[in-house]
């Protein structure tokens, strides 16, 4: 099942809030989509839910127009939006119903998705006597009531713990199968290089990179070459290969060449080792995704 944006434009009076928005999400593995505050995300997934209705552009899936009222969406909004002071074992069986499930089939999902998660100890309980982290454990387990079809997560790591965290990676990576779709939106760049096989950028309403996340990497990475010495220091490796017309920058971890067009791979390694570098580490460099974010969205965002 694929899902596509195709050029969908969104106003609300006269501010353009979508320009010609187009990406494609993938079943199989989980669609990671960024961006600053304000740039579009939340818009582009209330036309998916069928919250707001977009002015021009559509979205199909394999081809088709796509239907909301064919599919189950499972939706966890980067800000709480559940009741708290409302039972949550009350609260989750009602959502489901919502969904359109039957109160057995309900019931049997909740007990299902709150041992999954740890809170079913909680579900006797309202949400405001629960830590930060277990109101966000609540609101996940609603999100995956019923096995959605098309599960939306914005910043679902909020307030976990690394333990909470990894029980969530765990079932969402049990979760991907070639009949879900997972979209997941996050300023925690670590977690989308970790999960995240495709990506889309949003910037002021338009999509500014997309593609296989790997293959951006690679592309933006260039013919650089990331390199460690295990006895020389930084700063005098920099001297030494500066000296040798070769440009460098410095991360925390090691340096980053950019050799001269008449200067091989082989013949940098030649220069090292007749200048007695040890070499520790000598690869060829691909950029952080949050390197990319910051290079693509700007500082400010």
């Amino acid at each position: 099942m694929n899902i596509k944006f195709e050029a969908i434009n969104k106003y609300f009076d006269d501010f353009h809030v979508l320009k010609d928005v187009s990406f494609e999400v993938k079943s199989g593995q989980i669609f990671g989509y960024l961006g600053g505050n304000g740039a579009g995300k939340t818009t582009s997934l209330r036309i998916l839910m069928d919250v707001f209705e977009a002015n021009s552009g559509q979205i199909t899936v394999d081809g088709k127009p796509f239907n909301v009222e064919d599919y189950k969406i499972g939706y966890l909004p980067e800000e709480r939006g559940m009741y708290s002071k409302t039972l949550i074992r009350d609260q989750l069986v009602y959502f489901a119903m919502l969904r359109g499930a039957t109160r057995k089939e309900a019931i049997e999902s909740v007990e299902n998705w709150a041992e999954r998660f740890q809170i079913s100890e909680y579900l006797d309980r309202k949400l405001e006597t629960l830590s930060k982290g277990n109101q966000q454990k609540v609101q996940i387990t609603q999100a995956f009531l019923n096995e959605p079809d098309i599960l939306i997560l914005d910043e679902p790591f909020s307030g976990l713990d690394p333990v909470n965290s990894q029980i969530f990676q765990d079932a969402l990576s049990e979760y991907i199968s070639d009949s879900k779709i997972i979209i997941f939106s996050s300023h925690q760049m670590t977690y989308v290089e970790a999960f995240c096989d495709d990506i889309a950028i949003i910037k002021k309403g338009e999509i500014v990179l997309s593609g296989s996340l790997e293959e951006i990497k690679r592309e933006k990475g260039g013919n650089k070459i990331r390199l460690k010495s295990d006895n020389l220091s930084n700063e005098a490796l920099q001297v030494l290969l500066e000296s040798k017309e070769i440009v460098v920058e410095r991360d925390k971890k090691s340096l980053i060449l950019s050799l001269p067009e008449t200067m091989t791979q082989t013949e940098l390694l030649k220069v090292l080792m007749g200048e007695g570098v040890v070499i520790g580490l000598l690869s060829s460099y691909e950029p952080s995704l949050h390197d990319i974010f910051i290079e693509t969205v700007g500082e400010q965002e």
